[in-house]
């Protein structure tokens, strides 16, 4: 597993795919939040925190991420190599975790860049380091999660399909409508008592809690289990070849 962990990851950093990733990532985040003048820009706002960031990053999420999905296992079957990864010693488990892992490991070397952010907030505020720590480091890890989940609906959309293109226009959409849906249905007050209920299955949810610097076991719970599911869902699905 290990081992192709590693090629995972060196097939993203000898590729523009990862590179673009990154740097799409950080230079729209950055020109937003520092050079154009718009309502997320820090100095425009005069406000020093940084939620206009972690706003600004989950949408991009929406469209990044099911980007460096959509090649996982529609790349290894449109080169037809599919067959020659699963008659390896490793179990459908295992392939999937390792590129789970590996698009999760692109993340966190997109996100650690931004922490200078944090620097700068702490140096701007007055005084310097009036800035709600919990509340942001709360926000860095629901911009985790979030993107993890999107990796795991990523990774699942991606087994089933063996183009590329395909993947993405399936994932982005997906993605949208459980971070955002249920949020939208929740809108209409006829829906009552159910409409809350319904409103705690999204995305948007958990996430609007721990970004609040809430870190209750019940989001965490809800995110790991959103991931378990996607994940699990893939491996029926590489399953499937054999039926």
């Amino acid at each position: 597993m290990y081992s192709l962990y590693i090629k995972e990851i060196k097939s993203y950093l000898s590729s523009l795919l990862g590179y673009i990733f990154i740097a799409v990532f950080l230079v729209v985040t950055g020109l937003f939040l520092w050079v154009f003048p718009n309502i997320n820009n820090i100095f425009y706002a005069g406000i020093a925190d940084l939620e206009s960031f972690f706003s600004l990053a989950k949408f991009l999420f929406l469209f990044l991420i099911p980007a460096i999905t959509m090649r996982s296992f529609a790349e290894e079957k449109r080169q037809g190599t599919m067959e020659l990864l699963l008659t390896k010693p490793l179990s459908d488990v295992q392939i999937i975790l390792a590129k789970f892992f590996s698009s999760l490991t692109l993340l966190l070397i997109a996100l650690l860049p931004t922490f200078i952010y944090v620097i700068s907030i702490y140096n701007l505020g007055k005084p310097i380091g009036n800035i709600d720590l919990g509340s942001t480091f709360g926000s860095y890890l629901g911009l985790f999660l979030l993107g993890a989940t999107f990796i795991s609906i990523g990774i699942f959309v991606s087994s089933l399909t063996s183009n590329q293109i395909v993947a993405f226009i399936l994932t982005a959409p997906l993605c949208f409508i459980l971070h955002f849906g249920f949020e939208f249905i929740y809108s209409f007050d006829a829906l009552g008592v159910f409409g809350y209920y319904l409103k705690t299955v999204g995305i948007d949810h958990h996430y609007t809690v721990i970004s609040q610097g809430v870190i209750d076991s019940r989001d965490l719970i809800y995110f790991c289990s959103v991931i378990f599911l996607f994940l699990f869902l893939t491996r029926i699905s590489l399953l499937s070849r054999k039926w």
